[in-house]
């Protein structure tokens, strides 16, 4: 199977891209730049990830106007990164490029690193969307392309707890986008609630 993988330098797609390479599934690496605040940081550990996993140069795209159309937290620094967090259409912008890139490679399926849905706070994190999203790809795009989330039976500490038996790290997971993760926003307090409630 060929997938593109859509990759962020965060933990989640990181060991996404860790789990692929272990059953042999043939990467194509992708990044989305649309506009995020944390773009720099995401794309430094993003590539340096990539690199020592051996898989193929990272493409990014280059959709940042989506950022400055749609303003949320993640995109505009005069907006607050956890009240005005939900960035409309974001999942389904990745998953429609991802998908077209899909078909310029032959890759089979694209790969989004979205956890168990019982701590999804936005609707489209849901299985229920992804199968919704895979149907509406393969009609757009004329072939049948899966949309595979491969860590939707993970919660957060099996996220920290696997990657850390595989020696994953400097990864990068603030929306901030600051040297120093911010301790606030969303995937910040994810680790915060792990660390205190499970230990990392």
């Amino acid at each position: 199977m060929s997938v593109v993988l859509l990759v962020s330098g965060g933990l989640d797609s990181t060991l996404m891209a860790h789990l692929g390479k272990d059953v042999g599934i043939e990467q194509h690496p992708l990044f989305i730049d649309y506009g995020q605040r944390a773009k720099d940081q995401e794309l430094r550990a993003c590539r340096a990830a990539m690199k020592d996993l051996g898989l193929p140069p990272l493409v990014v795209a280059d959709l940042k106007g989506f950022g400055t159309l749609i303003r949320s937290g993640l995109t505009d620094v005069s907006l607050d990164l956890v009240e005005d967090a939900f960035t409309p259409g974001r999942n389904m912008l990745f998953l429609l490029v991802a998908a077209a890139h899909a078909v310029r490679v032959g890759a089979d399926a694209v790969s989004i690193g979205l956890l168990h849905e019982d701590r999804s706070l936005f609707p489209d994190q849901t299985q229920k969307f992804i199968a919704s999203a895979e149907a509406t790809l393969s009609v757009a795009l004329g072939k049948p392309i899966k949309v595979l989330t491969p860590l939707a039976d993970f919660h957060k500490e099996d996220v920290v707890a696997l990657a850390t038996a595989k020696g994953i790290h400097d990864t990068y997971s603030c929306h901030g986008g600051g040297p120093i993760p911010c301790g606030r926003c969303i995937a910040c307090r994810e680790f915060i609630f792990e660390e205190s409630n499970h230990g990392r």
